[in-house]
């Protein structure tokens, strides 16, 4: 991870870029890039597995930008919201179904 962050890091250095990358406007990057990637699906589930990996690494790549701006650990706060939605739907009640955990 730390080395697709330097990566990440050193092309937006080359460009200048960084100074475009306030927190805000990387949030929105994701959902208008989310956007892209769902339409790679509109109408039908007959996708190119290549235009959807393109929108997916453009979904990933402005996220850890997001991380990497708010000095947080990606691998942290995955784990930290993992925790807290395994509590919201236990095994027990949660497995094989697709219930929001307020109506489990």
């Amino acid at each position: 991870m730390n080395d697709l962050i330097k990566a990440i890091r050193e092309f937006n250095e080359e460009r200048d870029w960084d100074q475009f990358h306030s927190p805000e406007n990387l949030a929105k990057s994701i959902c208008i890039e989310s956007g892209e990637l769902l339409e790679c699906f509109q109408w039908n589930n007959d996708y190119n597995k290549e235009a959807v990996c393109e929108e997916l690494a453009d979904v990933l790549t402005y996220c850890i930008m997001l991380a990497d701006k708010l000095d947080v650990s990606i691998e942290k706060i995955v784990l930290n919201k993992l925790e807290k939605t395994k509590k919201k739907y236990p095994v027990d009640k949660a497995k094989g179904v697709s219930t929001k955990y307020d109506k489990l």
